[in-house]
């Protein structure tokens, strides 16, 4: 682990031509750049699976893996902190902020939740449960062992775990609530996003008003399936998407460093019966939406 970052791995089948790592790199990740490549050999981030460094030069080793550390030249900082809600040996809850992605991804690597606490604690082995959006905040579960991970990922995999999450929407005097909503989802267009389908339904949310003062409403939201963009996809298909949502019902391309409108999703609560101490857990965030 290098500042926070493990390294990542890819396996080298046997090619018909001989060749050079550097430049089988460079054909298979077409995405990233000759120069970039050359930046990781010359800074030494690129080594075997003996732990020896590799360099421009070197021969192509077919049948084997290789191990390199990813950098980004530029990264946007997000200027909000993640906090430890409770620790042990199992597991780290954390109070996630918006606009903070979990894990590595695209132009997220030093600001994300897993890289920031991985420094913090110099543990590579930990690893999310289970996932929230970049733009959504509130309670994630990170495994601290690779040993006990599985018993957890387990919780949710079965549903044994009960989420509760809040949420600001407008308010519409003809809905009744409370009410569940169940609907069909699949991926929808743009890739990234989703879109409701006619079928047999295979995402449910329960929904309450808990206030509301005529214009906005606060939500609480309890999904006992876990689709991508679920509770954001049920909101918006009562007529009442979450405020500030970029996706729904329309896609709206934010630039990346402004931080001033954030979605008003929060994954507030989270228990489950700890399946190695028996106990019965429970974890509240301490971040509230409030109707302005």
């Amino acid at each position: 682990m290098i500042d926070g970052v493990n390294a990542s791995q890819v396996y080298l089948p046997k090619l018909a031509q001989p060749t050079t790592l550097f430049a089988y790199l460079c054909e298979k990740f077409p995405h990233i750049s000759a120069q970039e490549w050359q930046q990781r050999f010359q800074d030494q981030l690129i080594f075997n699976e003996q732990g020896q460094i590799l360099n421009l030069k070197s021969t192509y080793p077919e049948n084997s893996h290789i191990f390199y550390y990813r950098f980004l030249a530029h990264e946007i900082h997000v200027p909000f902190q993640e906090q430890i809600l409770f620790e042990n040996d199992h597991f780290i809850v954390v109070d996630k902020p918006h606009f903070l992605t979990i894990s590595p991804t695209g132009q997220y690597l030093q600001e994300t939740v897993l890289v920031r606490l991985k420094k913090a604690t110099n543990n590579p082995d930990l690893t999310p449960i289970h996932r929230l959006d970049r733009e959504t905040a509130g309670i994630v579960l990170i495994s601290k062992c690779p040993e006990t991970r599985g018993m957890y990922q387990q919780l949710f995999a079965e549903r044994r775990v009960q989420k509760v999450y809040h949420a600001i929407a407008a308010y519409r005097p003809e809905l009744i609530f409370p009410q569940d909503v169940h609907l069909r989802m699949e991926k929808g267009q743009p890739f990234y996003t989703m879109c409701t389908v006619a079928g047999e339904a295979n995402s449910h949310t329960a929904i309450h008003l808990l206030t509301h003062n005529h214009t906005w409403a606060k939500y609480q939201l309890k999904p006992e399936t876990g689709k991508q963009h679920q509770l954001r996809v049920h909101l918006n298909h009562l007529n009442i998407p979450i405020k500030n949502d970029p996706f729904y019902p329309t896609v709206i391309h934010k630039n990346e460093a402004d931080f001033s409108t954030p979605l008003q999703l929060l994954a507030k609560e989270l228990s489950f019966k700890d399946p190695i101490s028996q106990q019965e857990m429970y974890f509240s965030s301490q971040k509230e939406l409030t109707i302005e």
